[in-house]
């Protein structure tokens, strides 16, 4: 049985490379970020400090000066600038000098204060290159941090698109185990520490303990098999010469069901072993889908739509539809329907459909839908989706919107002469 699924993009932004882009991303510019702070708060401290110093030095020549000549002139300070900050000139009156950062009608200074008698001696010192400078040098720190982006991000993008790949891959391989390949191995390598590799390492020992398992239960069944087909031909010699009556009927009809079910047994464990071959001939299909429901003596309403040539093999094809044709029967309710369309041929009954278990993992051997068989369903299933492999043909199981089972065969159409 075939099955669909669905695979997110490469390119998809939830995938692991652009998660780990992302991240990689987001780290460098937090780290570009908090760099450029730092830098930035300790270029202004310097600034200040410089620009406190430049003010203080000038501020005691201006003493000296003043104390000298009583004037200012020469000096670049001034007496009682009503520009001075209000905490620095609060802190004159008080009788000490000190520093203030500050604005006059040009931008940004320094302003350095002092007592001289009753009056305010103070310098200042212009701080507009400083801070020039400094929003020259932020600019250059979120250059660079972009730059860091661009060279780190597309780094970090691919070592996690190797990392995505590998995990890729395994997924892949997962997947073929899944749909039955169990000789489908990742191959994880030597890398030691590697939790891809670790992943990779259980995958392919769970694989190899599944084969295992699956190839024992092959054989018992096979086994099985053959150690009762030789007592069964002679109960069933047994049975044929017990004299007429309802019970040599009911044995003989026991008999026969027993014989049919080892028959299946073989017939599984072959399609196991890989010993079916296809007998493949130009057919077709609508007469042989017609052929084939009728050789199974049991109701079913045939309508070909537009039969296509397709190279089957009949004999298999004809196991494949007997067996859907009794299963919708056995497990469904009339009306039960065969419809050729093109290279597909589609089985539908009108019963409770298929169990969520099969549809979800496909039919299990040794179990049925029938209460009295347990759940799931059992060898015929199981049978024709074996045949439909060896003829390369697609079965899928499907329940009708409207109630009923749907069982599709997809036939290789013959190509034309």
């Amino acid at each position: 049985m075939r099955r669909t699924r669905t695979s997110r993009p490469v390119g998809h932004w939830r995938s692991l490379r652009w998660r780990v882009a992302a991240l990689v991303a987001a780290a460098v510019c937090a780290v570009a970020v908090g760099i450029g702070v730092l830098v930035h708060q300790a270029a202004y401290a310097r600034a200040l400090s410089q620009a406190r110093d430049t003010a203080q030095r000038q501020l005691d020549l201006a003493v000296t000066t003043y104390s000298r000549t009583g004037s200012t002139q020469g000096s670049g300070a001034r007496l009682d600038s009503s520009e001075v900050p209000e905490d620095l000139r609060e802190l004159v009156r008080r009788g000490h000098q000190g520093t203030a950062f500050g604005r006059d009608q040009y931008g940004p200074v320094m302003w350095a204060a002092r007592p001289v008698g009753a009056r305010l001696l103070c310098v200042e010192v212009d701080m507009r290159a400083d801070l020039r400078n400094l929003k020259e040098l932020d600019a250059t720190m979120g250059l660079a941090g972009l730059v860091a982006v661009g060279v780190v991000l597309p780094l970090g993008a691919l070592s996690a698109e190797r990392l995505a790949r590998r995990l890729r891959y395994a997924a892949g391989t997962a997947r073929r185990i899944t749909e039955g390949d169990l000789d489908a191995r990742i191959g994880a390598g030597d890398r030691p520490g590697d939790e891809i590799t670790e992943i990779s390492a259980a995958v392919d020992s769970m694989a190899a303990s599944l084969q295992q398992r699956l190839r024992g239960e092959q054989q018992f069944t096979a086994d099985v098999a053959h150690e009762l087909r030789t007592p069964l031909m002679g109960l069933v010699t047994s049975a044929e010469l017990l004299p007429e009556g309802e019970a040599a009927d009911y044995v003989r009809d026991r008999v026969r069901v027993l014989r049919t079910l080892v028959e299946e047994l073989l017939e599984i464990s072959r399609l196991d072993a890989g010993a079916e071959h296809a007998d493949l001939a130009a057919c077709s299909l609508g007469p042989l889908v017609e052929d084939c429901v009728r050789r199974t003596g049991l109701d079913a309403e045939v309508r070909v739509a537009d039969g296509a040539m397709v190279e089957t093999d009949p004999r298999r094809l004809d196991r494949i539809v007997a067996n859907l044709v009794a299963n919708a029967h056995r497990h469904g309710r009339p009306p039960v329907e065969v419809t050729v369309a093109g290279a597909v041929v589609t089985v539908r009954d009108h019963g409770p459909g298929f169990p969520a278990a099969l549809l979800a993992d496909g039919p299990q051997r040794f179990r049925t839908g029938a209460r009295e068989r347990g759940r799931g369903h059992g060898l015929g299933l199981t049978i024709a989706l074996g045949q439909a492999h060896v003829i390369g043909a697609g079965l899928d199981f499907a329940n009708a919107a409207d109630g009923g089972a749907i069982a599709t065969v997809r036939l290789p159409e013959h190509p034309l002469p």
